[in-house]
């Protein structure tokens, strides 16, 4: 069976992205795995000693991630799709390629928030990193918002 990997970051284009995911894992009968990448935690927030309030924050943080990817993939499961959730903490471009390897996916889909030049100078982008780096057919998925006229 084919697998789908569709990383997430819970962010407002999530849906959409997932949703695009759903519709091609329905046409082609396969598995679709919905990955969401952690940030990994600083240095200072590890097991060593370090500041209680921020280790909590993380914590709760990353519990919530978890829950939210868990929800979404439940209404796919209800939907009669083939879906699982998984939340990895790492470096967002190498962890989506190695879980995609891992999993031995045949597509990943993801979304592009289209942001301006500038942002992706400093930032780079995940999804031009993928492309890159993928083995795979990738499917970008716009996320920005339309511009009204």
């Amino acid at each position: 069976m084919s697998c789908i990997l569709v990383p997430v970051d819970l962010s407002s284009g999530t849906d959409r992205i997932a949703g695009q995911a759903a519709t091609l894992a329905e046409a082609l009968s396969a598995r679709m795995v919905l990955l969401h990448v952690a940030a990994p935690d600083p240095d200072f927030v590890g097991f060593d000693a370090g500041p209680d309030t921020v280790r909590s924050y993380m914590a709760e943080k990353f519990r919530e991630e978890h829950r939210s990817v868990q929800e979404l993939a439940e209404q796919f499961r209800e939907r009669g799709i083939d879906c699982t959730a998984l939340v990895v903490q790492g470096p967002t471009v190498e962890t989506i390629l190695k879980e995609a390897s891992k999993l031995e996916a045949t597509l990943i889909a993801l979304g592009s928030h289209g942001h301006s030049a500038m942002a992706h100078l400093l930032l780079g982008s995940v999804s031009d990193g993928v492309i890159r780096g993928a083995t795979v057919p990738v499917l970008v998925v716009p996320t920005r918002k339309e511009k009204r006229t």
